[in-house]
């Protein structure tokens, strides 16, 4: 157990409530905006508002419990130094903290924390250690520096005064909206943020749902509630890393039991497409953790066929590795639909498998000849909703083109999407070019219906890139003869292109 951590009697609502609002968070954090978000608000038919907690100057709530706590040390306590684990955002916190409070601080953080986030612990002048692959790695290995240093230990979250420090959220939602809300959504890591704002909201208006929402490959609290004591999982995922925590804290899990009305657990592409939600509602950029509650409030409307309510989402944090925003981008489509298609390898049958597509949007389509018989096609289709995506696959199997609805498939979606190709013996006298397609429904068909029938597709691969045109590659076997023929095609279609055939990295990856 870490030192200075004192055997307190079991607290009350209305300890806390007091302790909430005496905290001395304000010394260092300000009162975030609570902003509606009504491009969300009117695509679900609720009233979204978030509570701007990317805003602070850590970009994150940390800084609250972190400050909190150290306001209420000892002087002698201060003298010692601080130690704390942190997957980044706390340990920003502290590290401030100790600089306004003018004392020595290490870090303990876990050796997959984003760059941004050691960074700017050390510039805090904090010293940090890199340990483990998750917080529970990093706690342990703090722990152990802490009884060899003598060092004071601020936790994360299993501490009241860290807990009373991020309950001022509720505080100040509460205060900036007095009408009526029906719900708050807040990640969920260890629990200190989720327990400080259940036990003011339900000290101060007991009607209004608190609804954590974790991540499925790090749902420890949900899984500690179901079992009826804490559990402690064997791994956690990496991808959310602000709430990548094995084991949930004491007294987080006693208070998350006892006010915290539900628990929604979201997947990756849900925590993306809040990512870019939230993106286009303010232009910020939440890091997976902030955006965790975004992505379980339109969940749970969804699931509970919730309209013309008021719901609040934490966005808690902003510290993203720029690194990680292509991955994002990929995973955030949300209406989007996937598919393995398989086509007859025949005249006329890609065309025909267009015109099924009809004027649904496509965002990628990837095919390469591989078999005389038959062709395996990789497409993607713009949707309103991944529920239709299954209505779209029986279509395409009514129609004769076998196909798999890979719309929820990780290594589809991770990996074959970007293999798809490489070299076939049978695309002899293949002619490659690159074209620049109008961005709009129906660029493909007249295409298709451009060229000469007893010409072959041999290659075609297209991915939508956001932008007012399409790049796309394309293979062409044409006869020897058809030359002046296929040259007036090209002219005559008016799309812009570039013949690639003697590129050298199509001789080496494709020819």
């Amino acid at each position: 157990m870490p030192l200075d951590r004192p055997a307190a009697p079991v607290l009350t609502l209305d300890d806390y409530l007091q302790m909430i609002v005496s905290a001395k968070v304000y010394d260092v954090a300000v009162e975030t905006p609570l902003d509606h978000a009504p491009l969300l608000s009117e695509r679900i038919r609720n009233a979204v508002l978030l509570k701007r907690e990317d805003t602070q100057p850590a970009f994150s709530f940390k800084l609250r419990g972190a400050y909190n706590k150290m306001a209420n040390l000892t002087p002698e306590q201060l003298a010692r130094g601080v130690i704390c684990a942190s997957a980044g955002n706390h340990a920003q916190g502290v590290a401030m903290s100790a600089r306004r409070l003018g004392c020595t601080a290490t870090v303990v953080m876990p050796v997959t924390t984003p760059l941004v986030k050691v960074d700017a612990v050390r510039s805090q002048g904090a010293q940090v250690v890199l340990h483990g692959d998750s917080y529970s790695d990093a706690f342990g290995h703090a722990v152990e520096l802490q009884l060899e240093a003598g060092l004071t230990f601020v936790h994360p979250f299993d501490d009241p005064d860290v807990i009373a420090g991020q309950g001022t959220i509720a505080m100040e939602i509460l205060r900036q909206h007095p009408d009526p809300i029906d719900a708050v959504f807040v990640a969920v890591g260890g629990g200190g943020l989720i327990s400080g704002v259940a036990v003011y909201i339900k000290a101060v208006r007991p009607e209004i749902r608190v609804i954590g929402v974790q991540i499925d490959d790090s749902d420890a609290m949900m899984q500690s509630i179901a079992a009826g004591h804490r559990v402690q999982l064997d791994d956690v995922g990496l991808f959310s890393d602000g709430t990548a925590v094995k084991l949930v804290g004491e007294e987080t899990y006693r208070l998350a039991r006892e006010f915290v009305d539900d628990f929604v657990v979201v997947d990756t592409d849900a925590v993306c497409a809040a990512i870019k939600d939230v993106f286009q509602e303010t232009r910020s950029i939440l890091e997976p953790a902030g955006a965790l509650g975004v992505a379980g409030l339109k969940q749970y409307a969804v699931d509970q066929h919730l309209t013309g309510k008021t719901f609040v989402a934490i966005t808690c944090g902003a510290n993203m590795n720029f690194d990680r925003l292509r991955f994002v981008a990929e995973r955030a489509e949300e209406r989007e639909a996937i598919f393995a298609v398989t086509i007859p390898e025949e005249i006329g049958s890609f065309r025909r498998f267009s015109e099924l597509v009809g004027a649904r949007a496509v965002t990628e389509f990837n095919y390469r000849i591989s078999d005389n018989d038959q062709a395996h096609v990789f497409v993607g289709l713009s949707i309103s909703d991944r529920s239709q995506s299954p209505a779209i696959a029986a279509q395409f199997e009514a129609s004769g083109f076998p196909t798999i609805d890979v719309t929820h498939d990780d290594l589809a979606k991770e990996h074959v999407r970007h293999m798809v190709g490489g070299r076939s013996h049978l695309a002899s006298d293949e002619r490659l070019f690159r074209f620049v397609f109008p961005e709009r429904p129906g660029a493909l068909t007249r295409f298709l219906a451009s060229m000469r029938s007893d010409w072959n597709i041999s290659l075609f691969h297209y991915r939508n890139q956001g932008a007012d045109d399409g790049r796309v590659l394309v293979g062409l076997q044409v006869p020897v003869d058809d030359d002046r023929a296929l040259q007036d095609f090209l002219e005559n279609l008016g799309y812009p292109y570039v013949e690639e055939t003697a590129n050298p990295v199509y001789r080496l990856f494709l020819g």
